[in-house]
């Protein structure tokens, strides 16, 4: 049976990535999980200088998912690319790194610094972040603004480029279709939806931030639509995320069109999410005389 995948001129063992935010930087896991055996994985999102995030408490369990507001904490560019990025070079997995900038020069600056390093297989801009060149609105809110900074990425990299979407829009297909036409070879769909938790005890709210991102099961019904309308609107493959646990929730997204899926909150339940997804995947295939996943389509 062959689970391997074309994303264009990105290919992958089989489907199934860890996503960012929930995988570290790859070698939190080298113990608990074969990184060779999943398809890839996302690094946590890197900005140009180290970030310290929000204050805590910065993450809460909710129905069937969970909130969190961490502030896109991490190590910064240099870091990361001296001590983190040697200990990876001998995996085999696609590695694909998570970026985010504050102003499109910022953004500009750390695709060029990535695509100089041979060992990134692939970029992923995060852009549900603040322009903080338009008063702090978010990048991911208006295609125009979104066409704009992919372009100017697309300017300064030959590395396959994911743009990761936010659901939090009125029409994804309108950022979708932005991000294609700057030159984005890929696209992630989606990124958390804003929630809010509160204490009715202490009738405060659960996270220091107010709000925070929700993922986990509770979104997949909506992350799933998602996907399946920006399929429908572009010609670039698309990567769905949003509540995978199992293989057939993973099947659902490629059946939606989805060319891969990422797998995040999964990972905080049990360490070893993506290799039972790439296993319930393997199983469906093998009861359903699927051989190729080419040929996993809709009736």
């Amino acid at each position: 049976m062959d689970l391997s995948v074309k994303l264009g001129s990105l290919c992958l063992n089989n489907p199934v990535i860890a996503a960012s935010g929930t995988f570290g930087y790859g070698l939190e896991y080298n113990s608990l999980v074969d990184l060779n055996a999943i398809g890839g994985f996302s690094t946590k999102g890197i900005s140009l200088n180290p970030k310290t995030g929000n204050p805590v408490p910065r993450v809460i369990e909710t129905s069937s998912g969970m909130l969190n507001a961490i502030g896109l904490e991490n190590i910064g560019l240099e870091a990361f690319l001296s001590e983190k990025l040697p200990q990876l070079k001998n995996f085999k997995t696609r590695i694909i790194v998570n970026f985010f900038g504050d102003t499109t020069p910022e953004y500009v600056e750390m695709a060029r610094a990535l695509s100089e390093v041979e060992r990134v297989d692939a970029l992923e801009m995060n852009v549900s972040c603040p322009n903080v060149e338009k008063g702090g609105l978010q990048f991911s809110s208006d295609p125009e603004i979104l066409r704009d900074v992919v372009s100017s990425v697309r300017q300064v990299t030959q590395k396959f480029l994911i743009v990761k979407l936010s659901p939090n829009v009125t029409d994804i297909t309108l950022q979708a279709k932005a991000a294609e036409d700057a030159g984005a070879d890929a696209l992630s769909v989606c990124n958390t939806f804003v929630g809010m938790s509160i204490d009715i005890k202490t009738r405060r709210h659960h996270l220091a931030n107010q709000t925070g991102g929700l993922s986990g099961p509770a979104i997949k019904p909506l992350a799933l639509n998602l996907v399946y309308q920006a399929v429908r609107s572009v010609q670039i493959p698309v990567i769905g995320i949003g509540g995978i646990i199992t293989g057939e929730d993973a099947v659902e997204f490629l059946l939606a069109g989805a060319k891969a899926v990422q797998v995040g909150t999964a990972n905080f339940i049990d360490p070893a999410s993506t290799l039972h997804v790439i296993e319930g995947i393997r199983r469906y295939c093998s009861r359903n005389g699927v051989n190729n996943l080419s040929d996993l389509k809709m009736s």
